[in-house]
């Protein structure tokens, strides 16, 4: 990842990325009078970042609002940074400096942000051609904090931890495997996990967990971590639960072709979004009690795959009849919620890749929004997503939707009618916790097929970001 180190002073002899809020604070940049004109001009004509290559040193400049820290505001200054980062990688650079003639650290940060962001790559099964990272970046920002520094890398390192996840092959990611990666992570950061083997999730009777997991050869596995600091503000635990399909094919409901399956390996980003959470939350120590579960299995047509019209008793009781085995996730994701029922949970999210319908909706600049929690819940998430800019649109949850989900034979079933489907499909959800509940589908935001920006092609780390921020700010509400 992109390293980044305090700066005392400003170095005229590398390559800049300048942050001002008036065009007379360029003339603080050692420039030649023509080159300062340069960079002014372009400025003028609106561009987010003027260029100008000094006989091979580049300089970028980016000019800021003097004043509100509006989303917008900060959106632009991420998308800056990020295009500063790939014309320094596509110069072939390792290192440059950025330098802050503006007092506002959230600009300077939000510019950090969007650099380090847009420099990932993921590059572990590349033997050829391999790009040339940038590797580090000085910052001499007077108005940044070391803290301030420190916690936006463990956050951008949280959200490389989820990307590098969620573009895992299956090949090389089984159930297990998250798990063991999620003990990795934990022993290094400082919070508790536990790993549920096959034998213990049928002791637990999560007949939902299980029965996705018939088709596969590989065994499920039922993650619980927890960060339990000294002095935590809350006294029930907020619990964060997401979808670990670590690759899914529809099961006998088989995806159609072509392209449908190709980018299965990210039905799993609900839990890599709860992971890095986690890993950002303990690095920084957040005062705050949180739970995350991740039920994880594949979901494939294997000799003894569940088919439609099978009825599965699960965690909490209920049985649901199952019309489309590729509704699965829902079904792993509502054991997990009863399951979380022991924590009495203060709050209680999921986060999943469930439904198609969602990106249908919305499309991948949002994520969809719904549930039961108080109004105070969903105003401080949607603070968080202002801020992050990871929007998110708030979808009705009236009652009716549920008629949809009534079984002739079962208590309920996995899916309801062709409309509305990522609504039916929370309210589905709702059944199985009496906690207040956040549902965040996250299908069009987790992984994309070309780069936006700073969210790059395949997987974007949704989720860590917003989450994380919700969990701030929770700690500061007290």
């Amino acid at each position: 990842m992109l390293q980044i180190t305090k700066s005392n002073r400003p170095a005229g002899a590398k390559d800049l990325l300048v942050v001002l809020n008036d065009t007379a604070q360029l003339r603080a940049v050692d420039l030649e009078r023509n080159d300062r004109q340069y960079l002014l001009e372009q400025l003028k004509d609106g561009r987010p970042v003027a260029v100008c290559d000094i006989s091979g040193r580049l300089v970028m400049v980016h000019q800021t609002a003097k004043a509100g820290d509006t989303p917008a505001r900060l959106e632009k200054a991420r998308r800056a940074g990020n295009e500063m980062a790939l014309k320094l990688i596509a110069a072939k650079r390792e290192e440059a400096q950025l330098v802050s003639l503006q007092a506002d650290a959230s600009a300077a940060l939000a510019l950090l942000e969007g650099a380090v962001l847009g420099a990932y790559t993921f590059t572990r099964h590349k033997t050829v051609d391999l790009p040339r990272p940038l590797k580090r970046l000085a910052v001499y920002a007077p108005e940044l904090k070391p803290a301030d520094l420190e916690e936006l890398m463990a956050v951008c390192g949280a959200v490389y931890t989820a990307r590098d996840l969620v573009n895992e092959p299956a090949s090389h990611l089984s159930a297990v495997q998250l798990g063991e990666a999620a003990q990795r992570l934990g022993k290094a950061q400082g919070f508790s996990v536990k790993v549920l083997n096959k034998k213990q999730i049928e002791a637990e009777g999560m007949g939902g967990l299980l029965a996705v997991n018939q088709g596969s050869i590989d065994p499920p596995a039922f993650i619980i971590m927890e960060w339990k600091p000294k002095g935590a503000v809350n006294n029930k635990p907020v619990v964060l639960v997401g979808k670990g399909v670590v690759y899914d094919t529809g099961g006998l409901s088989l995806k159609p072709t072509p392209n449908s399956m190709d980018a299965m390996k990210c039905d799993m980003a609900g839990a890599a979004a709860m992971i890095g959470t986690m890993v950002a939350t303990a690095q920084c120590k957040l005062p705050v009690h949180v739970v995350a579960l991740v039920p994880s299995t594949d979901n494939r047509p294997g000799g003894r795959a569940f088919a439609p019209g099978d009825v599965l008793r699960m965690h909490n009781g209920l049985t649901v009849e199952n019309l489309n085995s590729d509704a699965e996730g829902r079904l792993i994701l509502a054991d997990a919620l009863s399951y979380g029922e022991r924590y009495d949970a203060e709050t209680i999210f999921t986060a999943a890749t469930l439904t198609g319908a969602a990106s249908r909706a919305i499309g991948t600049q949002g994520s969809v929004l719904m549930g039961t929690a108080p109004e105070e819940d969903f105003a401080l998430l949607q603070q968080a997503a202002h801020h992050t800019f990871e929007r998110l649109a708030r979808m009705p949850f009236w009652e009716e939707y549920a008629e949809e989900l009534k079984s002739d034979i079962a208590d309920l079933k996995n899916i309801g009618g062709a409309l509305a489907g990522q609504i039916t499909a929370g309210k589905f959800l709702a059944r199985f916790t009496t906690k207040p509940y956040i549902h965040l589908d996250i299908a069009g935001t987790a992984f994309l097929d070309k780069r936006d920006h700073y969210r790059p092609k395949g997987a974007t780390g949704v989720g860590v970001r917003l989450l994380f921020e919700y969990l701030k700010r929770r700690a500061a509400a007290k």
